[in-house]
């Protein structure tokens, strides 16, 4: 029999609805694979962040039962230094060894309970000053959209809520699902956590011509030994101004980018085929199996065998 894993969404006041509803709406598209219940510190309504509160069915009982607790955003006025009470009373509630998950302003909670001392984090890029003279002893990164740290994950601001519900699908049961469910829900599939929080310039500028049919063209070509040459030819534009463009528009280099994009592609691959590590090298555009296994481990910590073990044992 399949085993369902309970996640527990702890609202508390000001809680942002938008970011409140992510873990259902990500991990309860998962074919039923999670349960996901909400709850709040006494089990009474909490004030969001807008203009309603919210009712839950659940008090805080039910996170002695989580195999996951979600820590949703709440409004930056609502952080305190010191937890509450109450909440200090929910979180001593969860069993070791649960997995702890932030979004957003979730982290000052974690860090307040003094679960992220020691550990690499994120928060929202705005955040961040407040966060490190608060918490000076967790090590923060507020360039990323998520950090996972083994059993604590953190990510920055809202919709990073959505890549992180799907890394953590991704993490547990595969690309394949977590692809599908990005699909229902009509989101992106794959944000690298690694990848800037704030881009100076999203959306190019009218007259300016966007490097995205670009990006696309070479997402059909990753096998090939692609150069910024290449890149800025197909794009007509000269090197330099292709470069600068390419770090406006996705907040990565160009090279980091192939590399990012040909470390996804072998990670499908491992998960859905039976090609050997230097065959897949050469699929995506790595010179070698060893340069394969060292941007791999670079960006998951992980061997290609060991990633493709772990992929069928979770199937």
């Amino acid at each position: 029999m399949r085993h369902v894993e309970r996640v527990v969404v702890l609202a508390l006041d000001g809680v942002y609805p938008f970011e409140l509803g992510i873990p259902s709406r990500i991990l309860g598209a998962a074919d039923g694979r999670y349960e996901v219940l909400t709850c709040t510190v006494d089990g009474g309504p909490v004030r969001s962040n807008a203009d309603f509160s919210i009712t839950v069915e659940h008090g805080p009982e039910v996170l002695r039962t989580a195999d996951t607790v979600v820590i949703p955003a709440i409004t930056p006025s609502s952080v305190t230094e010191e937890l509450p009470a109450e909440v200090a009373a929910a979180l001593a509630l969860i069993r070791p060894g649960a997995r702890l998950v932030s979004i957003c302003t979730g982290a000052f909670v974690l860090a307040a309970a003094g679960l992220l001392e020691g550990r690499r984090a994120t928060t929202h890029w705005q955040l961040a000053d407040q966060f490190r003279r608060t918490y000076p002893e967790v090590d923060l990164d507020p360039d990323v959209l998520f950090v996972d740290d083994g059993t604590i994950l953190t990510s920055a601001g809202a919709a990073s809520g959505v890549d992180i519900c799907l890394h953590i699908l991704r993490k547990d049961h595969g690309s394949e699902l977590a692809n599908s469910v990005a699909r229902r829900c009509v989101v992106p599939p794959w944000r690298d956590g690694g990848q800037a929080q704030y881009i100076e310039q999203p959306v190019p500028d009218p007259v300016a011509t966007s490097t995205a049919a670009t990006r696309v063209w070479a997402l059909a070509r990753l096998g090939d030994p692609l150069t910024l040459a290449d890149l800025a030819g197909h794009a007509r534009m000269s090197l330099r101004t292709f470069a600068r463009r390419f770090q406006g528009e996705v907040g990565l280099s160009p090279g980091r980018w192939l590399i990012q994009q040909r470390v996804t592609r072998a990670r499908h691959l491992l998960e859905s085929s039976e090609l050997s590590v230097d065959q897949i090298a050469g699929e995506v555009g790595f010179a070698t199996g060893t340069s394969l296994r060292q941007h791999l481990h670079a960006a998951i910590g992980v061997s290609p065998q060991a990633y493709r073990r772990t992929f069928h044992a979770t199937r």
